[in-house]
């Protein structure tokens, strides 16, 4: 938990808070963190059981889902930009052994830039 806090940093938090609070108040303030922390615990165990309780067997297949598949750039890339999973067209080699056309059709090509010389178009109503 305080990996990337050194013992150096935890010893002047304890001096700050001994001056901020003062004696008479740190012990009180410190049995009523670590009341606190008890009751996070104990709700955070209760929550877990609950989880587990109401997925049961699928709680193991959850565990193993790749969330970075679900990202929203990844989905719409994956659902909308592929080409339809049909079978492949037959492709002929060209001279030097690459596809000749049919290779960049796999590959998405960005449209042709526009001429910097006459100005974009500008919509009144969406500015």
């Amino acid at each position: 938990m305080f990996s990337s806090i050194g013992w150096s940093e935890i010893i002047v938090l304890a001096l700050a808070a001994l001056f901020i609070f003062g004696p008479e108040r740190l012990p009180d303030l410190a049995k009523d963190a670590a009341g606190g922390l008890k009751r996070v615990r104990t709700a955070w165990t209760g929550v877990r059981g609950h989880v587990h309780d109401s997925l049961g067997d699928d709680l193991a297949h959850l565990r193993d889902v790749d969330l970075r598949r679900y990202h929203p750039k990844t989905f719409l890339r994956e659902h909308l930009l592929e080409e339809d999973a049909g079978p492949p067209a037959p492709r002929a080699a060209g001279a030097n052994g690459s596809s000749g056309a049919g290779a960049t059709a796999s590959r998405r090509v960005p449209p042709a830039g526009r001429d910097r010389s006459v100005p974009a178009p500008i919509d009144a109503d969406a500015t």
